[in-house]
């Protein structure tokens, strides 16, 4: 998660790029655009960085050659994190680039919004970062304004929705031998993929503990909340309790074993070949070899935490948290009312 109230960038500047394809221009901006109003500089931090709290997998740039000094993203980078003060004239640098790699005839033309952060959180750890940010998709949206008791109706035709984020990348100041760490967005058309993150960024997963304890959380939740549907009669309680027997697994441990895993959370033999054949699928998949055995990560184990959900929702009426043990609580229909029904124990009010 990316704190927007303690967030801030020092610089930005925009530039739109069109489609090189379609012959559509590339507008460079002379200068870095100076942001004054305290609220729009709020709304910009939130269509930025917001989009960010649902990313699970954390990139590397990286070169098909092995030579991460031949991407061109890590290349600027390296500028700018040497050099703060030229980010304007690189950022302009890495809107051509974008331009040039944009070979396809559905790529939209749109701003490309380029900020440089002093700190931000990755890992644990508050490091310098730039982000790169485009806008896409426009939206028709009304305007009211008020005079007395008198009101105007209006419309602006192609505004920016500041909650639909089309296309961003943080890269962090953390250069290791697999090259900078990257976060990513991309919620535009599917056949656009490579475009964004295998042309313009030259992206490759980082296997390491954070990635692999935020990917077996993650496929976890997803067995869970979907094959166990398909292959087992489970009800929402059970779900909930094998989520939660999860987390706790990765918050008593220093390493996670897969066998061990298994055995204390699932506890039931067919499960837990279905959960071992579900991870295999997902690495054949994504080609993504998750180890059987790896230290845990506690930064990655609480942004997981946050939305492993462990609220039972009854109708508009009830919500019913579940946070121990599902014995507790047993289920019913209650045949004069024609409702089902929870019934609850317990020892003490809290």
């Amino acid at each position: 998660m990316i704190p927007i109230l303690d967030a801030a960038f020092t610089q930005i500047s925009i530039h739109t790029v069109g489609n090189k394809l379609l012959g559509e221009k590339l507008t460079l901006s002379t200068k870095p655009t100076q942001i004054v109003d305290e609220t729009l500089r709020q709304l910009l931090l939130q269509y930025f960085l917001s989009p960010f709290d649902k990313t699970n997998e954390v990139y590397s740039l990286y070169h098909p050659t092995g030579d991460v000094g031949l991407n061109e993203m890590n290349h600027f980078a390296e500028k700018i994190f040497a050099n703060p003060s030229t980010f304007h004239e690189h950022s302009a640098a890495i809107a051509s680039h974008l331009y040039d790699v944009g070979n396809h005839p559905k790529i939209k033309t749109g701003e490309l919004y380029g900020c440089y952060f002093d700190a931000l959180p990755i890992e644990g750890q508050m490091v310098a970062a730039i982000g790169f940010f485009k806008s896409e998709s426009k939206e028709p949206y009304l305007t009211i304004a008020a005079n007395q008791q008198e009101y105007t109706i209006g419309y602006q035709q192609e505004a920016i929705n500041i909650k639909k984020l089309d296309k961003g990348c943080l890269i962090f100041n953390t250069k290791t031998q697999h090259g900078y760490t990257v976060l990513v967005i991309d919620q535009t058309n599917k056949t656009e993929a490579a475009y964004w993150i295998d042309d313009f960024l030259k992206l490759k997963i980082i296997n390491n503990n954070f990635n692999q304890t935020n990917t077996v959380l993650k496929l976890y939740k997803n067995f869970v909340q979907q094959e166990m549907d398909e292959e087992f009669a489970l009800d929402k309680t059970d779900k909930i309790d094998l989520l939660n027997r999860s987390i706790q697994y990765f918050k008593e441990n220093e390493k996670f074993n897969l066998d061990s895993f298994s055995h204390e959370v699932i506890n039931n033999e067919q499960g837990i070949a279905s959960f071992k054949e579900y991870k295999t699928q997902y690495e054949q998949e994504y080609e993504l070899p998750i180890p059987d055995s790896f230290t845990i990560h506690t930064e990655a184990v609480k942004k997981q935490a946050r939305v492993f959900k462990s609220v039972l929702k009854l109708d508009k009426n009830f919500h019913i948290y579940i946070h121990g043990n599902n014995e507790l609580i047993e289920r019913g229909y209650d045949e004069g009312k024609k409702l089902n029904y929870y019934k609850v124990f317990f020892r003490d009010e809290v």
